[in-house]
């Protein structure tokens, strides 16, 4: 008998496993998690009880004037509220401005705030740039989705010729997205010299005056100086009448103030949320404990989000209506033959139903 032979024939079978076994617990199953009933059951008397003795060991005082006493419910709101005009960092000493809108050269709180916000996406841009391969690493992963979300969205919106706006929409969305999320952090309106950028109206006003001019930029260089004026000014309908010239030129005269109003309505839109968020945020938190101030953040960050999406979308769709003539939003040759309604046009090769 050979040696293979003598091996296999004494190799044993292996015992198969009974059907009634009970199999072993695995070694990596942990204990089990707490269940959410059980989370909130605690966390709820913990809250109660922390608001308790924050309230005795640390008592609250006026704003600006720690040591005393509040004597009214109006002190705890001031607390938890900022002024409408910036804290003035540099020169220091100076008396802040006595309007909302100023044009004083001098840095303020919100400008230190919006170099942070730059300077964090700048260094995230970067970490998820270095080391870029095939099989993205979690960071690279979470921006090439952000970016293919955006880029989606304005494409779904404006089409291919949006694309090459594309880097200016996902810029504004960025800053103005974390501009409003950092007036969520702590620190941010208790320091002098930090402040959420857009609760400062001079700051929603600067993005506001860039979009204005970008897609006025856009319009004339995509249909030249005669052609874009001529949007606002038709003096070729004239050539169909003296009354289909005045309401030509009436409707376009409106046209061109409309213009002017856009970065007016951007800027009062962004500023107005999120400074009206804050004051309700700060209301809130010096009426009642920190379990409804939590929910109300968590909101508050879901409609900063929506601010800067409506703001950057905005953008983006006004550079589109401006680089589009009044021969190409009237043509529409693809959707010329549509029924109008819900009604679409037969398909081809369908079968009659019977």
């Amino acid at each position: 008998m050979s040696f293979d032979e003598q091996r296999s024939a004494g190799a044993q079978p292996e015992p198969a496993p009974e059907d009634n076994a009970t199999p072993e617990p695995e070694a990596s199953a942990g204990r089990a998690w707490p269940s959410v009933r059980q989370v909130i059951t605690i966390l709820i008397p913990a809250v109660i009880v922390v608001d308790i003795l924050a309230f005795v060991l640390v008592p609250p005082y006026p704003k600006g004037e720690p040591g005393h006493s509040v004597s009214s419910i109006g002190d705890l709101i001031q607390a938890n509220l900022e002024s409408l005009t910036p804290h003035i960092v540099w020169p220091p000493g100076k008396a802040p401005p006595t309007t909302i809108v100023s044009f004083d050269p001098s840095l303020t709180n919100t400008i230190v705030s919006s170099w942070l916000v730059i300077a964090f996406l700048l260094i995230l841009a970067l970490i998820a740039r270095r080391g870029m391969t095939l099989v993205p690493h979690p960071v690279q992963n979470a921006v090439e989705l952000g970016w293919e979300s955006l880029e989606n969205w304005a494409v779904s919106l404006g089409g291919d010729g949006a694309r090459r706006h594309i880097p200016l929409f996902a810029a504004f969305f960025l800053f103005i997205l974390f501009s409003n999320w950092s007036g969520l952090l702590p620190i941010f309106g208790k320091l002098d010299v930090l402040r959420a950028p857009t609760s400062d109206v001079n700051v929603t006003i600067g993005l506001a005056l860039v979009v204005f001019f970008y897609f006025q930029f856009q319009g004339f260089r995509a249909l030249g100086l005669r052609p874009y004026l001529g949007k606002f000014f038709p003096l070729g309908a004239f050539r169909q009448g003296i009354g289909a010239g005045l309401i030509a030129l009436y409707v376009g005269l409106i046209e061109f103030l409309l213009e002017f109003i856009k970065p007016v309505t951007l800027a009062m839109r962004l500023f107005g949320n999120i400074f009206g968020g804050e004051v309700a945020l700060g209301v809130i938190t010096a009426l009642t404990i920190a379990l409804i101030p939590a929910a109300l953040l968590l909101l508050e960050g879901l409609l900063n989000f929506v601010q800067a999406l409506i703001f950057s979308t905005l953008m983006l769709m006004y550079t589109i209506i401006a680089v589009e003539s009044h021969e190409e939003e009237h043509a529409a040759p693809e959707y010329a033959n549509l029924p109008e309604g819900n009604l679409g046009p037969p398909l081809s090769g369908a079968q009659p139903a019977h």
